[in-house]
């Protein structure tokens, strides 16, 4: 069963401290996760001056690859559920003397997006929200023309017996992953208020990226 607001959030306030230590544990799986962080970064196709929403930013492991697109003089604002997540966060920020950087606390599902931004970006993040459809349609209305928004995220893999699934869903459900989880499409609510531009599998179909141009 999915776990609720309420739980994710003490699931991340527990692992806030040493969240990117525990995250190694993709790495032992031989997920490649900052590769493909740099990937849905880049998919933003976002430049200098522009403005980018983080939706589930937690620790602040992607700012250092969005300051490098928007820049000093651009803006990146960082949304969260947890305090704990932000804290960490903030410490990153001050860590590497950032002044461009807006931490909001929020539940995304109620996250009000500021007009005409230049991009939006969820990693590992947006499934375990269940208004997921409701958000990214909140933000295909915020982005500006010609702009995107990116999901890097898990789903179901097609080819995978099951019982290989039900092992990779116990090893990643201290990140709050469920099997349950794999009814929950973002990508095909980007196609459905966006133009979906980019559809990519890694990890054996475990993981995709998803970007959508507003027209």
């Amino acid at each position: 069963m999915a776990f609720d607001k309420k739980q994710i959030a003490g699931l991340y306030l527990k692992r806030a401290k040493n969240y990117d230590i525990s995250a190694n544990l993709y790495y032992l799986m031989g997920i490649r996760e900052n590769s493909y962080r740099k990937i849905a970064v880049e998919a933003l196709k976002l430049g200098h001056g522009d403005t980018v929403v983080e939706l589930g930013c937690g620790t602040g492991l992607n700012f250092a690859l969005l300051r490098d697109r928007v820049g000093s003089e651009g803006k990146i604002i960082g949304v969260d559920l947890t305090t704990e997540m932000l804290s960490s966060a903030h410490k990153r920020i001050e860590r590497n003397k950032w002044t461009n950087i807006e931490l909001v606390q929020c539940d995304a599902g109620v996250y009000s997006f500021p007009e005409h931004v230049n991009g939006i970006i969820s990693t590992f993040a947006i499934t375990l929200i269940p208004e997921y459809d409701k958000i990214i349609k909140k933000g295909a209305g915020a982005l500006s023309p010609g702009k995107r928004l990116v999901v890097l995220d898990f789903k179901l893999p097609d080819s995978w017996p099951i019982w290989l699934i039900k092992f990779f869903v116990a090893l990643t459900r201290p990140f709050g992953v469920t099997l349950d989880l794999a009814d929950r499409h973002p990508w095909e609510s980007i196609d459905r208020y966006l133009v979906l531009k980019e559809l990519q599998s890694f990890y054996f179909g475990s993981i995709y990226n998803a970007a959508g141009e507003k027209a």
